[in-house]
């Protein structure tokens, strides 16, 4: 039997989704405890990798089991697990359904705080400094005119192409929080951080519109700015064909 699982995390105390070894993962943290509490050991398949530090309001996972699992499973797992992840559903699926492969578009936000904050540390990047939201948005917007964003992936990864469709981009701010919304058919590991990063620089007006097309066109990691702080990106939503 196939099941898919809705989760939310704060990535702050992992070191992203995905097993690794001498690391403590969600993935891990996850399958652990339905192995300490059910007796029950498989592999859950995520929607995606997370960086360390990374965060996710809505993921979706997969995992087969012949245990038959419901809503006082939610309520198990949540009471033994750590409270930085929380279990939100566990549905019985067509066992052709997969929560990597049949997403249809993922939606990230990043969020940016100009006033110190305590209780905005953990999850948004501080910049003390004034942005030009207006210049920053016109620069985004180009973004959906290309494919391939090369200059903002992460160099020595085994991806055989770094072209995507961005569906959706741009920042809002409100009050002294700024937030960056970007909706795509696949991302890259790194690359939204990478691009908020380089479009910070047109707001400090160390770059325009132009450069930052050239940067695109480069096809150079080098070119870019440096990614943006993990704590402020956060995975939204994930859609599917389904």
């Amino acid at each position: 039997m196939r099941y898919r699982l809705e989760l939310s995390y704060s990535g702050k105390d992992f070191h992203g989704w995905q097993r690794q070894p001498n690391a403590e993962t969600v993935q891990q943290t996850i399958e652990d405890a339905f192995l300490i509490i059910y007796k029950d050991k498989f592999e859950i398949v995520g929607c995606g990798r997370t960086d360390t530090g990374v965060h996710a309001r809505n993921y979706t996972a997969h995992f087969n089991s012949e245990n038959l699992y419901d809503e006082l499973t939610v309520n198990k797992l949540n009471s033994y697990l750590t409270d930085s992840i929380a279990i939100r559903s566990i549905t019985k699926v067509n066992d052709s359904f997969h929560a990597r492969f049949d997403a249809k578009s993922r939606t990230y936000e990043y969020y940016i705080t100009t006033e110190k904050n305590p209780f905005l540390t953990e999850y948004a990047w501080y910049i003390p400094q004034k942005l030009d939201i207006d210049l920053m948005n016109e620069a985004a917007k180009v973004l959906l005119e290309f494919k391939d964003f090369t200059s903002f992936s992460k160099l020595h990864t085994d991806v055989k192409t770094n072209n995507f469709d961005i569906h959706e981009v741009g920042f809002i701010m409100e009050d002294n929080v700024i937030t960056f919304k970007i909706t795509a058919d696949r991302f890259l590991r790194n690359i939204v951080r990478a691009i908020v990063g380089t479009l910070i620089l047109i707001g400090k007006n160390k770059i325009n519109k132009q450069d930052f097309i050239e940067i695109i066109n480069a096809k150079d990691r080098g070119r870019a700015g440096q990614s943006a702080p993990a704590q402020g990106l956060s995975l939204i939503n994930i859609n599917y064909y389904l």
